[in-house]
């Protein structure tokens, strides 16, 4: 019995062996393969409708609120090489950066993007309406408020002490000096003593003399430089001397000296750059451009030595101040972010925002883009994570930067309503004249 089963065992491994050999024909020699018939040429296949498109980015939304986050690695060895792999990455842009002399990150292309999402951060002019790029903010500005002298010297003097010197605290503290002055003329109009500013008195010079346009606002509101003798001093000194026609008119120097302590620094607005896509399958794919990443090249060496402790700082318990530390230095890297808000239709809307801007803002941006901006709604992030407008959160606290892709929803008592009186929501809510500047991602 016992050969019976051998027998049966070498018979199974002799048919297992595969198809004969000759013993004159070498190990590496094989009988030639029949050649397969060749395919018939096929016609090429013509793209997705515009419905499909639609159809497809809404699913994915879809999935993207079902499906839960991606983990990380959790094995130590994987997270060791995704680290390595990554130093090396920046060590090859840290190299470029030292050979080409710049001060901003280049940003990798993604694969699958021919162009970037944004061409770059760009600003208003509050004072022309000009779309200014980031260099030419401080330039464009100064030249604006300089032009403005032939028109408005009062306004353009002010904007200028309140632009054009950085130290705010110096500032507040001219200011109301120069405030001290005009109300003891004001409340004291007979008194010759106060229409009269010594140039080099003490006060004046440590407070007011060290700010731009404060001599430009002074001429402006009726001061005029006049030299004039000084008790127990041989020379005559330089004094600034309110003329007789502004005195007689008092409440002009209370408007100036009231436009003065309101003043705000002028500053460029960061332009949305919003922009409508029909619905793609790229949403979720950014190639943002150097102006969105806040690093130097001195910061990605630091970075590069900081990613270099991450595989020791992963083996060792870390205090809750240490992690703290960690967040901060994550929240201040990127200045400005890129978001996309997909509706249900699959169509998308994009801005710029700074990184430390509130929700409230995003909230905003939208609710103009909609036909009917009064309906409450909803913006979900990745994996469904709902943002409320109340809370006072950052984009960079939410993790939204330097990109995110986000999703909008009616709000829930509002679908109900609308669907109790045997309706539904419109498919389109973008306003019209979104949509007829519609562009493909």
């Amino acid at each position: 019995m016992k050969k019976f089963f051998q027998e049966i065992k070498a018979d199974i491994k002799f048919k297992s062996a595969g198809p004969g050999q000759k013993l004159t024909e070498s190990v590496g020699e094989k009988a030639p393969k029949e050649k397969p018939n060749q395919p018939a040429i096929r016609q090429p296949r013509q793209g997705p409708t515009d419905e499909a498109q639609m159809a497809a980015a809404a699913a994915l939304a879809r999935l993207e609120q079902k499906q839960p986050r991606a983990r990380g690695p959790t094995s130590q060895d994987s997270i060791r090489n995704q680290v390595r792999k990554e130093l090396r990455a920046e060590a090859t842009i840290s190299g470029n950066l030292d050979a080409l002399g710049t001060n901003t990150v280049p940003e990798p292309k993604e694969e699958g993007s021919t162009h970037l999402a944004v061409p770059g951060v760009y600003f208003t002019c509050p004072l022309t309406g000009a779309i200014l790029r980031k260099d030419q903010r401080d330039t464009r500005i100064r030249e604006a408020i300089l032009s403005h002298f032939s028109t408005d010297p009062v306004a353009a003097s002010i904007m200028k002490i309140h632009t054009f010197n950085k130290d705010r605290d110096r500032v507040k503290l001219g200011v109301d000096t120069i405030a001290k002055y005009l109300d003891n003329i004001h409340l004291h109009p007979e008194e010759e003593k106060y229409r009269k500013i010594k140039l080099q008195n003490k006060v004046f010079q440590e407070r007011i003399n060290c700010l731009e346009g404060t001599h430009e606002f002074f001429e402006a509101i009726g001061f005029q430089k006049v030299l004039l003798p000084v008790p127990d001093q041989e020379g005559p000194e330089e004094f600034y001397v309110l003329s007789e026609d502004v005195l007689a008119q008092p409440e002009s120097l209370e408007q100036h000296k009231e436009q003065l302590l309101r003043a705000e620094p002028v500053r460029a607005t960061l332009a949305r750059q919003r922009r409508v896509f029909r619905p793609s399958p790229l949403a979720s794919q950014f190639d943002l451009p150097a102006d969105f990443f806040n690093l130097t090249a001195e910061e990605i060496k630091r970075e590069q030595r900081l990613r270099s402790e991450a595989v020791e700082r992963l083996s060792v318990l870390r205090t809750k101040a240490m992690r703290e530390r960690e967040e901060q230095r994550e929240l201040r890297k990127y200045t400005y972010t890129l978001l996309r808000v997909r509706f249900p239709d699959g169509c998308l809307l994009q801005g710029t925002f700074y990184a430390r801007e509130r929700v409230a803002a995003l909230y905003g941006f939208v609710r103009e883009a909609l036909q009917s901006d009064w309906l409450p709604f909803e913006l979900l992030a990745s994996g469904g994570q709902k943002l409320s407008e109340d809370e006072n959160l950052a984009f960079n606290e939410c993790g939204l930067v330097p990109s995110a892709l986000l999703s909008f929803s009616w709000d829930t008592a509002v679908l109900e309503d609308i669907r109790a009186a045997g309706a539904e929501p419109d498919s389109s809510i973008l306003k019209p004249e979104l949509l007829s500047a519609i562009e493909r991602l």
